[in-house]
């Protein structure tokens, strides 16, 4: 029951965030210029900040484990290009494929993960790797692979000089690379500077969630809900189940296993609709792979961490 309940805890104002903006849409409080400047802002602004302040806080040096770091980086790489080849091979529109692939591969990794495993165990000594091991490559996944598959016709796609300078471009990349020099360097912000740059972070989530449920579209979203039940599918069940599985077999344990389970079995991140909006696609199976998978986690993560413990593994 408290694993319910924890996991209530975590998804459910997600969800409740995703149902207000759409009740905001509705009663014409929001319009459509106002979600495209928001969207805008939020790919520019909130989200790279977020990511600054999540990795430039985290202390990498105190909890490094090469091990784990190397399977965080290696699962997150073979995901996202085994899932974007299957994709290629199985979907014929290529915008569509983006989304599919993001869908799939990109969880709330950073605020899930450190509030399970404190939950558990009441310190987060291995989320900063875990972050360190995915979060970046991510990022850098995402803008190679909507960049490649955008529907926008000014966007270079299959040229690889062009695409490396908007990944080195894109404000989330940059986010990401500061955040990780502020880290190793070891630099200690004034508390001014720490309080704004929180207080723009704290943004980014909320508002992403409000803009998914205020471009909400049922009609739409029934048009892509073969891949985004499938995409779910394949984020909160299949790729735990085998790569756990594997995580396990090779000793990984407790608050290690944990932040493994967590970037996997996380639900998708409100940030690849930011992304997906930001490189010109439709952003539906995105938003309701969010949707999807957000409630779907509530059972989950539950059933997953209680079969984990019942097994001795956390």
């Amino acid at each position: 029951m408290s694993n319910l309940i924890f996991a209530l805890n975590v998804t459910m104002p997600l969800f409740i965030m995703i149902a207000f903006g759409f009740f905001l849409k509705k009663i014409h409080l929001l319009n459509d210029a106002f979600l495209s400047v928001a969207n805008k802002f939020n790919f520019k602004v909130t989200l790279p900040v977020l990511l600054f302040v999540d990795l430039s806080s985290a202390n990498f040096v105190e909890s490094f484990d090469l091990k784990f770091l190397l399977f965080c980086a290696i699962v997150t790489s073979v995901i996202f290009w085994g899932v974007w080849g299957i994709a290629r091979l199985t979907i014929k529109d290529r915008s569509k494929q983006g989304e599919f692939v993001q869908a799939c591969y990109r969880s709330s990794a950073a605020v899930m993960g450190i509030a399970l495993i404190q939950s558990i165990y009441g310190t987060s000594t291995m989320s900063g790797m875990m972050i360190l091991g995915c979060v970046p490559l991510y990022n850098i996944y995402a803008v190679i692979l909507l960049q490649a598959t955008s529907p926008l016709d000014n966007l270079e796609k299959g040229n690889v000089k062009k695409t490396a300078l908007a990944v080195l471009r894109n404000p989330i990349v940059i986010g990401v690379v500061l955040g990780l020099l502020s880290s190793l360097i070891g630099i200690d912000y004034p508390g001014i500077i720490d309080s704004s740059l929180s207080y723009i972070a704290r943004m980014a989530s909320p508002l992403a969630l409000i803009c998914i449920g205020a471009e909400f579209n049922f009609r739409s979203a029934r048009s892509v809900l073969n891949y985004s039940i499938t995409a779910s599918l394949v984020k909160i069940v299949i790729l735990p189940v085998v790569f756990v599985t594997i995580a396990i077999l090779m000793g990984f344990r407790n608050e290690s296993l944990v932040a493994i389970f967590v970037m996997l079995a996380g639900a998708t991140t409100p940030s690849a609709f930011i992304m997906a909006r930001s490189y010109g696609h439709e952003g539906m199976i995105t938003a309701s792979s969010v949707v999807i998978t957000t409630l779907g986690s509530i059972l989950t993560l539950t059933l997953f961490v209680f079969l984990l413990k019942n097994f001795g593994f956390i």
